[in-house]
């Protein structure tokens, strides 16, 4: 079978432990046999990132400022025992933090539907996407335990040297206090990628914060979200037949159990790292989650939404038989694969993506799936799978469609 040839490379970011082995087996089988495949490669694994004082991420993120589309494997944010094991120059950031920060990037996950797997919330028929805010909140708080009686304020000086001041709390006895903050320019940025991508996959985009509590923080987020959609958003959501909707969080979490899914629920930093979690959870398994960074100037970074998978990589450093969900990590290069194609006006690419996630699907409801996917299936007299004979059954699937 002739080749398909891409016209623009793409970026490709590797990573670490167990999806650094599945990343090459699923480029060997599912890849390259069928496309020429053109990418800027970055090896973003922790040793790596650490010869290059972590600027491979830095040069990788510029990559996908260049390109418009990278794809990224799931990479080890060093913790202590991590700076021990890999004896480290210094605890080095996030890699996906990184990149969220100089993409300026908003993170949007949603769950692969299979049958078989079925959802924890009954009424949940299509997939719901979380769209969550990358930056500030408690993220980049400042906290201080209050030893004893005293008085918290919120000072602001400007620039001027003039001051203003918000008493937080008079303290009488010990306690805790916490600062937060957040950047206009941010909250701009994370609603107009929100109102692209839902423009993009056509679907309806639900917002929710605390404003009737938090009259000006939260208040700010809504009064933004609402500012640019009128002005830049209403007119395109009308000709596409898709709508924006804000509610209250603590509604938008009861709505959400009782929706059949099929749209984007847009959550700040704080909710939307414990929303994706539940959504995901409920839905099957991170494993089967789909994780894409989308920047409000249209660059495009797509990943599996779960970790390395460490437990599996020493067991496989061992030599002992892993079964490890590669599902994400493959519809993350569809994904890329696609939105290559899009921009490249290459359909043939487009159409290869859509059938290698068909094939993935497919091997699934036939029975044939990872060990994680057999503990929960509804499905009767299923195989399990290491991880290589899963991507190699994929393959077989996806050849007999081609």
């Amino acid at each position: 079978m002739k080749k398909i040839v891409m016209t623009t490379p793409l970026v490709e970011m590797d990573g670490d432990e167990m999806t650094r082995i599945l990343w090459k087996m699923i480029k060997d089988e599912l890849l390259t046999p069928f496309i020429e495949l053109k990418t800027e490669y970055y090896d973003l694994g922790l040793e790596h990132r650490n010869e290059t004082d972590d600027q491979v991420t830095i040069d990788s993120a510029n990559a996908t400022k260049k390109y418009g589309v990278a794809v990224k494997c799931a990479t080890i944010t060093p913790n202590a025992a991590r700076m021990t094991e890999y004896d480290l120059k210094e605890m080095w950031k996030s890699p996906n933090g990184t990149i969220r920060a100089m993409l300026d990037g908003t993170v949007f996950r949603a769950p692969i539907v299979v049958k078989g797997i079925e959802p924890g919330v009954k009424s949940w028929k299509k997939p719901i996407t979380i769209a969550r805010h990358a930056y500030g909140d408690v993220y980049k708080n400042s906290e201080m335990v209050i030893p004893g009686p005293g008085k918290v304020e919120l000072v602001y000086t400007a620039e001027d040297g003039s001051e203003v001041r918000e008493l937080v709390h008079n303290y009488k006895s010990a306690g805790i206090v916490q600062g937060m903050h957040n950047l206009n320019d941010s909250i701009e940025s994370f609603a107009r990628s929100c109102f692209n991508y839902a423009l993009d996959t056509k679907q309806d985009l639900w917002f929710a914060t605390k404003d009737t509590i938090s009259k000006k923080y939260d208040h700010t987020f809504k009064d933004i979200f609402q500012e640019i959609f009128e002005k830049e958003y209403e007119e395109k959501f009308k000709e596409a037949g898709i709508t924006y909707f804000y509610t209250l969080i603590d509604d938008a979490v009861a709505r959400v159990v009782k929706a059949e899914g099929g749209f984007i629920w847009a959550c700040k930093n704080y909710d939307g790292d414990v929303m994706s979690d539940m959504v995901s959870s409920a839905f099957g398994s991170l494993a089967m989650m789909t994780s894409v960074l989308v920047s409000p100037q249209g660059y495009y970074e797509y990943e599996a939404a779960h970790g390395t998978v460490q437990r599996h990589y020493y067991k496989h450093l061992k030599g002992e038989e892993t079964s490890t969900n590669s599902v994400a990590t493959i519809f993350a290069w569809t994904g890329a694969l696609r939105k290559r194609g899009e921009l490249d006006n290459n359909t043939e690419l487009m159409a290869f993506a859509e059938k290698l996630e068909r094939a993935t699907i497919q091997t699934i409801e036939d029975g044939k799936m990872t060990k994680d996917l057999a503990l929960i299936t509804t499905l009767n007299n299923v195989t399990v799978l290491n991880s290589e004979e899963f991507i190699k059954e994929i393959r077989k699937t996806l050849e007999k469609e081609a």
